[in-house]
């Protein structure tokens, strides 16, 4: 089935959003066919010439009186911070009466993760300068707000002091869902949910053949993109003994949506088995005119045939799978893009690197077949015992008798070829190497920013952890 290109029942295709994903609903009346939730991933190929960058990173917001997390309602709220960055041109989304979210013309987004981690969801854009441009713009607009309101903006993948029940939820019905249903299923589904941050990047494919590729290569090189970016090796104020333990917190949330995937690596992978997996996902919700119906642990199969039994007789529409596909976790996301879910949040150069190691890796020809060569021979065995263990130890994981410092170094390498090929050039006449830099520093010193905040733990911090408050804040 590889490259056959699947459409709807209608003959056509539908249109998109950002990154192709579709807007229309499918009539509740017709049950979805196979090709119809395929189509929802195939519609997504594009030509080359048309490939974008959408970044997307979080951040957790404190009062920097008092460190603590910053709730939804008060004079120094979420709200509050969501009602001013209209100012700048965002435009509000509401739910339940209550202020969620933020767009603009761009197709940009402001979201709220479960704890009120404040997220950009970046516009499909041409380069990664175009990329920098937004998150540097959308940095001063919210730095501005915290400065008025006295709040900060901490880049770290998880969080270093509160206790979960400390963190404030914030008011979207799909998030209580969540909340009661993930202590069913693993150890840490709510540290996930309340403690975490990450940064991402969502790249285009022009083929099924093309989405493969792509998705093993970057599915093998998770652990690396994990290892290079560790940032968060506190809890509650002590050391964890992980270099990633947001990275680690994913191994023990939800093993139905969650993980590495191993059916990729397998023969005749593509749209269908991928599909496949997500109907065996459980269900989380139905939203029904703007209400969410928990469903639980549901089957998303029942859905198409009318079966739920908390909604007789309604039947599943594509707007529903397109949901659906958004409560899968694993390490690489397919919808109707891929989804690089490896790294931690970070500081604010990282936010612009993890999008040109991806690009320079994925976006030119001649890498993409390096990064390929490299992965070819590499048993899912070994990606997914690389896959435990990089969070643990970082730059200093072996793998295949080398430490992944060693890996890491060749990757760059093949990245900067990769973004020297596409010729994007500033106003200054640089290419997108430059975002790379940081990059460069990590390895070269062999050390990620998680052992550089655990030796300022021990020495200048004095072994208190909320100095990194200060010195991490946006």
């Amino acid at each position: 089935m590889i490259g056959r290109r699947i459409r709807p029942k209608n003959g056509r295709d539908r249109g998109g959003n950002a990154h192709g994903e579709s807007d229309v609903a499918g009539s509740e009346h017709e049950e979805l066919t196979r090709a119809d939730l395929i189509a929802v991933l195939a519609e997504g190929e594009k030509p080359k010439s048309a490939w974008r960058i959408g970044a997307e990173h979080e951040k957790f917001v404190f009062d920097r009186s008092s460190l603590a997390p910053v709730p939804y309602e008060g004079e120094r709220g979420i709200r509050e911070i969501l009602e001013r960055l209209q100012h700048f041109g965002w435009k509000p989304k509401y739910e339940e009466g209550n202020l969620i979210a933020l767009h603009d013309d761009t197709r940009a987004s402001i979201t709220l993760e479960p704890g009120g981690q404040l997220e950009l969801s970046g516009a499909p854009l041409e380069t990664l300068h175009d990329t920098c441009r937004e998150i540097n713009t959308h940095l001063d607009q919210v730095r501005a707000i915290g400065e008025e309101l006295g709040v900060g903006y901490l880049g770290l993948g998880f969080h270093p002091t509160a206790r979960l029940d400390e963190i404030p939820m914030m008011p979207k019905a799909r998030y209580r869902i969540m909340r009661a249903y993930m202590p069913k299923k693993g150890g840490h589904g709510l540290d996930m949910m309340f403690r975490t941050t990450t940064v991402q990047v969502n790249l285009d494919f022009s083929s099924e053949a093309d989405m493969i590729r792509k998705f093993r290569v970057a599915l093998a090189l998770q652990p690396f993109a994990t290892a290079l970016f560790a940032n968060s090796p506190f809890k509650e104020g002590r050391p964890t003994g992980w270099l990633s333990y947001r990275s680690h917190v994913w191994t023990d949330t939800d093993p139905d949506r969650c993980g590495m995937l191993p059916f990729v690596f397998e023969e005749g992978f593509g749209y269908e088995r991928y599909v496949d997996w997500v109907l065996d996902v459980p269900m989380y919700f139905v939203e029904r005119d703007g209400h969410y119906h928990d469903v639980a642990g549901r089957s998303f199969r029942d859905f198409i045939k009318g079966r739920l039994p908390e909604l007789p007789g309604v039947r599943a529409t594509r707007k529903d799978w397109e949901d659906h596909l958004t409560t899968v976790f694993p390490e690489v996301r397919l919808k109707s893009f891929l989804e690089m879910r490896g790294a931690d949040g970070g500081p604010w150069a990282r936010l612009c690197a993890l999008p040109a190691f991806w690009v320079g890796l994925l976006y030119d020809d001649a890498s993409l077949e390096a990064a390929s060569r490299m992965v070819r021979d590499w048993s899912v065995d070994e990606i997914l015992a690389l896959r435990m263990e990089a969070p643990r130890r970082g730059l200093a994981t072996r793998f295949r008798g080398r430490p992944v410092r060693e890996w890491l170094a060749e990757l760059l390498q093949i990245a900067r070829d990769g973004l020297r090929a596409r010729q994007c050039c500033n106003a200054r006449g640089e290419d997108e190497t430059i975002f790379l830099t940081t990059l460069d520093e990590i390895v070269a010193d062999g050390r990620t920013l998680a052992e550089s905040l655990l030796e300022a733990w021990e020495t200048r911090w004095n072994r208190d952890v909320r100095h990194v408050f200060r010195e991490q804040d946006y």
